[in-house]
């Protein structure tokens, strides 16, 4: 009788929200794009555990009346792997489908022999250390806001090692925006960018650059198949999910065509993903050693030359640390009078022309102005170095890379440099270098390469030196796992050498 009631009462809150009725003022409820949530069935009571076979718990039993095995028993529930954050509003605004990760759970256990659970509760209840919360789910068709405590509280989880996933209702486009606003809101640093094909997410335990969407997707005018997912990526890591379309719904197994979202099978698939690439990561945040800022904080830059790391439009940023350890151990390694410090500046910045190199990394694809195109060519042509690396060997990053270096200099071309290059010789000899687990794999097992560097020449000049490889997380002793990049032996010598060869030649 109760589950009947809160059937009707969702079914008439549904039909009044359609009917142009506000859950809370601003709510979006008005708004293009607002799907109006329809409640599904609440959660079945937890299974009673009943026991058979034989009569008696094994010695050693506690210290009373042995326990009958025909009676109900309280086994150690599974480990929570997801906690569902609520609101103020009513389950209509964060529980829509109440049984949506149950049902995502239920389909890991069948699919991949795991038993997890989850829980609701707050964000101010949130433990800020991922362990005992490690994937936090936020759902929900209407606008949202945190409150600047709990956007502090969540930004200090997430650097911690955990991961949020925010998932917009049947595709409802009020809470995507919300969901995208809260993190720049979050990460003012970091942008929220739209994950490529490469992302390990894709790839961490399906291959899913390709999925299946419901026709109310095609009918909302999206026509690709790729999955629309949007992260916010922080030291090689993406700590939080946007997805655009509904994976809920999926997760719940409701094959409705009218409803915006992915299949279910897609679904239960990307969420399998979602909890592999979550794991995996947090279990590499445990062991990152905090790598200490070794830039030099004397505000005496005399003697100094700035090694500008180029600001663009996207993820420019995707190691925090790297780099200036690099600059540490450079400054302290080689007996040249140069010593580098560090400055953050956009090409179309005239003072880049006062440096004699420029880094420039990321993992995802960008695009470069007509103007930054103009100032890098000048750069270049006038003298100046471009260092550049595919962070964790990413794909998107790579295409995009070469593709706005034809722009800059379309009369030349990124070609491999041979090993018995000058480059590779001094301050370190390197032949062979050790690669990531991730690498090795691709590379047949193999745990040593040859160094892939490619370069443009103008005038006989290594203008840009770019690796497709890793560098930064080898230089905070740190790869990423899923990253394809050089160990941390091989990242350090040969970014010492490049940075030798820009103040040397």
């Amino acid at each position: 009788m109760k589950k009947a009631l809160l059937v009707i009462c969702g079914a008439a809150l549904s039909a009044g929200l359609a009917h142009g009725y506000m859950l809370y003022k601003g709510d979006g409820s008005d708004e293009a794009g607002f799907v109006s949530p329809n409640l599904g069935p609440p959660p079945p009571p937890p299974a009673a555990h009943i026991a058979s076979a034989e009569t008696y718990i094994p010695y050693p039993g506690p210290p009373v009346t042995p326990q009958a095995r025909s009676e109900k028993k309280n086994p150690p529930n599974p480990p929570v792997l997801f906690c569902k954050l609520k609101s103020d509003y009513g389950p209509l605004d964060w529980s829509a489908r109440p049984n949506d990760l149950n049902n995502l759970l239920k389909s890991m256990k069948g699919m991949l022999n795991v038993n997890f659970s989850m829980e609701v509760r707050g964000l101010a209840e949130i433990d800020t250390n991922p362990e005992h919360n490690p994937i936090l789910y936020r759902t929900g068709h209407f606008h949202f806001q945190h409150s600047e405590a709990e956007r502090k509280r969540l930004r200090e989880y997430l650097i911690n090692g955990g991961m949020i996933i925010y998932d917009a209702g049947m595709g409802s486009k009020p809470f995507y925006d919300s969901a995208k606003e809260e993190l720049a809101a979050i990460f003012p640093e970091i942008p929220t960018q739209r994950l490529s094909a490469d992302h390990p997410i894709f790839h961490s335990y399906y291959d899913m650059e390709q999925v299946q969407y419901r026709a109310a997707v095609r009918k909302a005018g999206y026509k690709g198949n790729a999955p629309w997912l949007e992260g916010v990526t922080l030291d090689c890591r993406t700590v939080a999910v946007v997805s655009r379309w509904g994976l809920g719904i999926g997760w719940d197994a409701v094959n409705d065509e009218s409803i915006q979202g992915y299949a279910v099978e897609s679904a239960q698939k990307l969420g399998i993903n979602l909890v592999s690439y979550a794991t995996a990561q947090r279990a590499w945040a445990r062991q990152l050693a905090h790598a200490m800022e070794l830039v030099d904080a004397s505000a005496n830059s005399a003697g100094k030359v700035a090694l500008v790391q180029v600001i663009y439009d996207g993820e420019w940023k995707t190691r925090h640390k790297g780099l200036s350890i690099l600059l540490h151990q450079f400054n302290q390694k080689t007996d040249i009078p140069v010593k580098f410090n560090l400055a953050e500046r956009r090409l179309s910045d005239a003072r880049i022309f006062d440096s004699p190199v420029l880094y420039m990394t990321g993992h995802e694809s960008f695009e470069l102005s007509a103007a930054e195109i103009q100032n890098l060519r000048r750069y270049l042509q006038n003298g100046g170095m471009l260092f550049a690396e595919a962070c964790c060997g990413r794909k998107a990053f790579d295409t995009a890379f070469r593709r706005e270096m034809a722009k800059v200099l379309p009369d030349t071309q990124l070609t491999a440099l041979p090993t018995g290059a000058a480059l590779f010789s001094v301050p370190n000899k390197i032949q062979n270098v050790g690669i990531t687990p991730a690498l090795m794999a691709q590379m047949g097992n193999r745990s040593l390469i040859e160094p892939k560097v490619e370069v443009l020449d103008i005038k006989g000049h290594h203008s840009v030196i770019y690796s497709p490889y890793g560098l930064a997380g080898g230089w905070e002793m740190s790869q990423n796992p899923y990253g394809y990049g050089y160990d941390e032996s091989g990242a350090m010598a040969l970014g010492e050498n490049i940075l030798l060869y820009a103040v040397t030649q």
